[in-house]
C-alpha cells in the first residue's frame, strides 16, 4: 500500500515533453520546472533544437515517425502525464520515399492503418490517433497551455492603441472566414483586407501565407487572422504566433493581427507585445 502511494506521489512530480521546433517548448520546460516538476524531454529528431537539452532534467531524442521509441525513453524514467508541442513541418511527411527515410516502428503502421480512419481530416485525426496509441503505452498527453498560461492571448486590444483599428463587421468577416478554413481542417490562418481574402494558410504554414500576403497586397494595411479550429483540442495544434510572426508582417506591411483570447499562445508575451507597439502592429484578442 505505502509503495503505490510514493509511486504516485512520484509520477505526479514528473512531466514529459514531446519536443518539436521552435520557442514553445522551451516555455513549458521552464513553466514546468517552475511549477516543482522533474522534465523528461523526448526531442524529435531533425525538428527539435538540441540547446533544449539544457532546460530539462533528462533530454532524448527520437525519429518522429517511431512512437514505439517515444513511449520506451519516457517510462524509463516514470513519465505518464506529457504534454506534445513544438513545429514539424508537414511538408516532410510528404517527400518522396518517406516511408523509406522515417522507417515508422509498428506503432506508426498501426496509427496509419488502423486507428485513422476518417482521412478526409488527415490532420486532426492523425494527432487524436497518435493521442491514443501513445496512451495505450501508458503516456497520457495533456493540455499544451497548461504550464504556460502566461502567455496565452487575453481579450480585447493588447497593444497600446486608443482604440481598435477595424470595425467590428471588418472582424467579424475576417473571423468567420478563419473559422470556416479551421472547420474544413485547411489551416488556422488568414489575411484579409476591407472584406478580400488575400491568402489562406494551407499547408506551407502561416509564415509563408504572411510573405504571400504581402505580395499579392503591395499597398499594404491588410489584417491577419488566426483561430483556433472550432472543436480545438489543447492537447496539440494550439495556434502560435511570436516576435517573427510580428517581424513578417510589418515587413509585408500589415496593419493588424487578430487572435483567439485563451486559445492561442503569444509566444514570449511581454516580448512580442513591446515589439508590435515598436513596429505599429495591432494585437487584438477576440473570442465568439
Amino acid at each position: 500500500m505505502n509503495n503505490k502511494k510514493n509511486s504516485s506521489a512520484e509520477e505526479g512530480e514528473i512531466l514529459g515533453l514531446i519536443a518539436g521546433s521552435g520557442r514553445l517548448p522551451f516555455l513549458v520546460a521552464e513553466g514546468a520546472k517552475n511549477a516543482g516538476l522533474k522534465v523528461i524531454c523526448v526531442g524529435l529528431a531533425g525538428a527539435v533544437e538540441n540547446s533544449l537539452a539544457g532546460k530539462v532534467d533528462v533530454f532524448r531524442t527520437a525519429a518522429i515517425a517511431r512512437p514505439g521509441s517515444w513511449i520506451r525513453k519516457l517510462k524509463k524514467h516514470g513519465v505518464r502525464k506529457t504534454i506534445m508541442v513544438g513545429r514539424v513541418q508537414k511538408g516532410r511527411l510528404f517527400t518522396p520515399w518517406r516511408i523509406f527515410h522515417y522507417l515508422p516502428d509498428w506503432r506508426a503502421f498501426r496509427i496509419y492503418y488502423w486507428r485513422l480512419r476518417d482521412k478526409s481530416k488527415l490532420n486532426d485525426s492523425l494527432l487524436s490517433a497518435l493521442a491514443d496509441e501513445l496512451e495505450t503505452g501508458g503516456i497520457i498527453l495533456e493540455d499544451s497551455t497548461m504550464y504556460c498560461r502566461e502567455h496565452l492571448a487575453t481579450l480585447g486590444v493588447m497593444t497600446d492603441v486608443s482604440q481598435n483599428p477595424l470595425s467590428q463587421s471588418e472582424i467579424e468577416f475576417g473571423w468567420n472566414m478563419a473559422k470556416k478554413l479551421g472547420e474544413l481542417d485547411i489551416g488556422q490562418a488568414i489575411a484579409v483586407k476591407e472584406k478580400e481574402v488575400i491568402a489562406v494558410e494551407a499547408i506551407e504554414g502561416t509564415a509563408a501565407m504572411i510573405e504571400r500576403a504581402g505580395i499579392y497586397c503591395k499597398s499594404g494595411g491588410w489584417t491577419l487572422f488566426k483561430v483556433s479550429k472550432p472543436q480545438q483540442d489543447m492537447r496539440f495544434d494550439v495556434p502560435c504566433v511570436g516576435p517573427d510572426t510580428i517581424t513578417s508582417l510589418a515587413q509585408n506591411k500589415a496593419k493588424c493581427l487578430v487572435i483567439e483570447a485563451e486559445k492561442t499562445i503569444i509566444i514570449d508575451k511581454p516580448e512580442t507585445i513591446k515589439l508590435a507597439n515598436k513596429l505599429g502592429i495591432s494585437i487584438i484578442g477576440h473570442c465568439l
